[in-house]
């Protein structure tokens, strides 16, 4: 390739544009990736509170919690104790699933990597620090990373 300017400035600006590509693309997950781990951190720890006051108290909390919301049996406390507490890790189960299978912590972290890459290749490009064909060269090697991250325009 040429060290022409002009190949140095659409080089610039492919490398510019693949960096709005990952911010979008880690605007859209990151928060994703914040509530699916924060719904099952919620999950799982509502469930165990759910389960550790019979668990240690046990008739005397039932008894106690019973009497408190005027319930006219004990069981009726287990029950919705024990009710909540499946839900909740039914809940947190399922959030978990869905940020491991599809790879979310593991795409972020990924596009995260790229677009740091992205940045040097791009400074180092912007004050005359590299070839350009070595440039094109790390510019694929850096997205080749991200395949999941959608290219705007369809490039």
């Amino acid at each position: 390739m040429s060290q022409e300017p002009t190949t140095r400035q659409q080089l610039s600006d492919l490398i510019a544009s693949r960096r709005a590509d990952l911010k979008a693309f880690l605007a859209r997950t990151r928060p994703r990736r914040n509530r699916l781990a924060g719904l099952s951190i919620v999950g799982s720890t509502l469930a165990a509170a759910f389960t550790v006051g019979p668990g240690v108290g046990g008739t005397r909390f039932t008894e106690g919690v019973q009497n408190v919301f005027s319930l006219g049996s004990d069981s009726i406390v287990w029950r919705v104790l024990c009710l909540a507490a499946v839900v909740l890790s039914v809940v947190a189960a399922l959030a978990t699933s869905f940020a491991n299978s599809r790879g979310i912590a593991a795409q972020v972290t990924a596009a995260e990597a790229c677009n740091a890459e992205l940045d040097g290749l791009e400074t180092a490009l912007a004050f005359g620090h590299m070839r350009i064909d070595d440039a094109v060269g790390l510019y694929r090697q850096y997205v080749a990373k991200v395949p999941f991250v959608d290219e705007a325009g369809g490039r």
